[in-house]
């Protein structure tokens, strides 16, 4: 059964919109007056000196996460090339010389151009290997086959920039958990 929602009844002067209107440019009027008159008020950054302060959640440039030997997480199932909508995803896939690991991936290329960051892959991803927490959110460069990142680059991280209590990013070389898992993943029980 629907709801029947009654229309507010109008005033004649409501019904010329004039009123509102120059109730909608006073205030518009005022927040400009004050935008010029305080500047002080203003939340600025002297960028680029002043790098913005960017949440860990926000989706920003992407990374593979690293087994605790220091090869990809990322098995070439193709889950991620397939979720993305934009397709800017390329993934060919060589098979892996570990016994536990059947594929891994030969060639991984995401264009920058084409991703519209929303996510995706993250989501598809079953086995955690691409995360897009990096805080690289403003990428410049030159040429545009710059923007075209491989597997080395997305691999080119440091576990020293996140913090302790990812556990995935401190088993990476370099991390705080490094020896324990790596010694678990080479006894063949940390696969």
């Amino acid at each position: 059964m629907a709801i029947v929602v009654p229309r507010p009844r109008l005033s004649t002067a409501e019904k010329l919109y004039f009123v509102e209107i120059f109730k909608g440019l006073a205030l518009t009027i005022g927040h400009a007056w004050r935008t010029l008159t305080r500047t002080e008020t203003l939340e600025t950054l002297d960028y680029p000196e002043v790098q913005p302060d960017i949440p860990r959640d926000y989706r920003s440039q992407h990374r593979l996460m690293q087994r605790p030997d220091g090869s990809p997480r990322c098995v070439a199932c193709f889950m991620c090339s397939t979720a993305c909508p934009a397709r800017c995803i390329e993934i060919v896939a060589e098979e892996a010389d570990n016994a536990h690991i059947e594929k891994r991936p030969e060639v991984f290329n995401i264009d920058l151009l084409l991703c519209i960051y929303c996510g995706l892959c993250v989501e598809a991803c079953p086995c955690d290997a691409i995360r897009m927490d990096t805080k690289k959110a403003i990428i410049v460069e030159d040429a545009r086959h710059k923007f075209i990142i491989d597997k080395n680059s997305l691999l080119d991280w440091k576990p020293e920039d996140y913090p302790a209590e990812d556990v995935i990013s401190q088993q990476a070389p370099g991390g705080l958990l490094n020896a324990a898992a790596l010694a678990a993943f080479q006894s063949g029980s940390g696969h």
